[in-house]
């Protein structure tokens, strides 16, 4: 069967933490290599991954091209615009087509019934860059950085402070996978899906969700937030005025853990959801969480392709 990546638990969470091991095994054996050099076992050789983009991106489309260079393969970046898929021709039709020419397919789109259908008609692996319901693959970087950290993953507890969006929800997800904590909090309506909180609790998370910045953040192991307004959405002032409570400031993390962290999956709107002081400390491993992208997408990559 063909291995597809469109949510976490499309892996589960034992080759979840395989794909963490191998990210990290990876990572320490090119250590101070040129960027674009091969890993010695070059073991995507030959293959080739599509890349369609929907909507903008800097992270993703740079992490999965050096992800795929430096498992021996290459890679193809196609912009919707610039496709027929942009021109009326179906996704099924184009899955079809992309399956007889490329080995897999990467693709960033904003619904995601669209990388759903994208699958089901795909002979190749699909892998989720991220969609308005979830974003596994930042999430698959995330736990890399928490665990270089030094914080084992069950049993943490993960603050979430902002909006209940799609990266909240890979959190959640893999939060049941991996049988650690998230307390969120979120101004009243703004809310994760409740199938995600649900189906994290029924896997023995403890997810607690409620309007208190401080409460949430209160002795947690991590501090995590995204942009306000996501990409697509209007500069919507009430949202921004909703969320203010809710800034990861230095008197918050004051109140989580003394060796906390701090993650954001960037880009970052300095003032708004995080301020400089919280963004520029020795707590925050941003840059760090930004660059295990690369790491944490060779792994999901090789999962794929069944070689984890």
């Amino acid at each position: 069967m063909v291995r597809h990546f469109l949510e976490l638990r499309d892996a589960g969470g034992d080759a979840i933490a395989a794909m963490i091991n191998d990210a990290m095994d990876r990572k320490e054996a090119r250590a101070d290599w040129p960027k674009g050099r091969a890993d010695a076992d070059a073991p995507l050789a030959g293959r080739v991954l599509a890349m369609i983009f929907e909507k903008n991106s800097t992270r993703t489309r740079v992490s999965f091209d050096m992800a795929i260079r430096q498992l021996g393969g290459s890679s193809i970046v196609m912009e919707a615009g610039g496709m027929q898929l942009g021109r009326g021709e179906s996704i099924a039709d184009t899955a079809r087509v992309l399956s007889r020419m490329v080995d897999a397919i990467m693709i960033r789109t904003d619904d995601h019934s669209k990388i759903d259908e994208m699958a089901q008609h795909a002979t190749v692996p699909v892998i989720n860059g991220l969609t308005d319901r979830s974003h596994p693959c930042q999430i698959v970087a995330d736990l890399l950085t928490i665990v270089e950290q030094g914080k084992p993953l069950p049993g943490l507890e993960l603050a979430w402070l902002g909006d209940g969006n799609n990266v909240l929800h890979s959190i959640l997800e893999a939060a049941g996978l991996m049988k650690f904590n998230v307390r969120i909090a979120t101004p009243p309506g703004y809310e994760p899906d409740r199938s995600y909180v649900d189906a994290a609790r029924a896997l023995g998370a403890r997810i607690t969700i409620g309007n208190d910045a401080q409460a949430a953040a209160n002795a947690a192991d991590v501090v995590v937030t995204d942009t306000w307004v996501s990409m697509g959405q209007p500069h919507a002032e009430a949202k921004i005025a909703a969320m203010e409570p809710f800034q990861v400031n230095s008197a918050l993390m004051a109140r989580a853990r003394p060796d906390a962290c701090f993650l954001h999956c960037l880009p970052a709107h300095i003032g708004e959801e995080v301020t400089a002081d919280v963004f520029e400390s020795e707590q925050s491993v941003v840059f760090q969480e930004a660059e295990n992208r690369i790491h944490a997408q060779k792994s999901v990559l090789l999962w794929c392709f069944g070689l984890i």
